[in-house]
């Protein structure tokens, strides 16, 4: 009688295929993080310089997240370069989970910027005074906001293309400036045309709750891929879709399960084929699903489990045609 059977693991050679599949694009994703500690270092003078200019507590609280945004940068370049190093003895299934690590602690340093900002905002209202030279000071911030626009929309166009946490917050992070920026701009047109010396302490405090908002987001997605988060019902149809057109010769696949960490797709299921097919015709399709799979999703780790017919469920199942 038939019996269900685990198709043998991929062999050293199979993963250093994989391997070079996997990190193809990790110098890319690299260089991206190396601009990005540029960026922030610029945009970080230009803000240093613009409060040193006008004494605004304003312009005070915004230099001080760019300065998170430095460490940010930084912690992003050391979770791209772990997550980039292949499997070993002690994580065989790699060190994807470090951008997460990565993100969550950007998100946590948000906050403490947030609560940090929300300090400053509250000693503002306590001793109010007309910030000095503000053309020259919203012309630089101003232009470090340019800058960051510019950035951030590169990272995220760039985290989302290589599946990149890290680089994804990051973008966020930085993008939150450019809000910033806008308000103060804003702000600092209003205060010596209304004389509402108020505006300065109050546009930190928009601050605050502007930077709460990302680092709670960023702590939120991030922890959802460490707690291995099901894909979106989007991406789970196209997993079923193409095991489905790929599977001629199986009769159905059940217990389908997917999870995204990092650019990586893991991904498995149990393949139920004909009692009386040999293993080599059961390999040959569960090669042939693999290649539409990674075809499809790009990086996949895929692990299927053959069945013999009478292991099938033929409900609440995808059954093959």
């Amino acid at each position: 009688m038939p019996t269900s059977a685990v198709l043998p693991a991929p062999t050293p050679s199979d993963r250093r295929g994989m391997s070079a599949s996997m990190f193809a694009n990790t110098d890319t994703k690299i260089l991206a993080a190396w601009c990005s500690v540029a960026v922030s270092l610029i945009a970080l003078g230009m803000k240093y310089a613009a409060w040193r200019t006008t004494g605004s507590i304003a312009l005070y609280s915004d230099a001080i997240e760019t300065i998170i945004n430095v460490v940010s940068a930084v912690a992003g370049l050391w979770a791209l370069r772990v997550a980039s190093l292949p499997p070993d003895h002690n994580h065989t299934y790699g060190h994807y989970k470090a951008e997460y690590l990565s993100a969550v602690a950007e998100g946590v340093l948000v906050v403490i910027t947030a609560v940090t900002i929300a300090h400053e905002a509250w000693i503002g209202f306590q001793h109010m005074h007309r910030p000095e030279d503000s053309l020259l000071g919203i012309s630089l911030n101003g232009g470090a906001g340019l800058l960051n626009l510019v950035w951030g929309l590169f990272l995220l166009r760039m985290g989302r293309a290589h599946h990149s946490p890290a680089l994804v917050a990051s973008g966020h992070h930085v993008l939150s400036d450019v809000s910033t920026s806008g308000v103060l701009i804003v702000g600092f047109i209003l205060i010596p045309l209304t004389g509402w010396l108020w505006l300065d302490p109050l546009l930190a405090a928009l601050i605050a709750v502007n930077v709460l908002r990302t680092g709670w987001e960023m702590m939120r997605t991030s922890i959802a891929g460490l707690m291995d988060e099901a894909p979106n019902s989007e991406t789970l149809g196209e997993i079923r879709s193409i095991i489905s057109h790929t599977a001629a010769g199986a009769l159905e696949a059940h217990d389908i399960r997917a999870r995204i960490v990092g650019a990586m797709t893991f991904i498995e299921f149990h393949l139920v084929v004909p009692g009386s097919m040999s293993v080599e015709n059961a390999h040959h399709i569960c090669d042939r699903i693999e290649d539409g799979l990674r075809e499809g999703l790009g990086d996949a780790l895929i692990n299927i489990h053959v069945e013999p017919e009478r292991k099938a469920k033929h409900s609440g199942v995808l059954v093959l045609p």
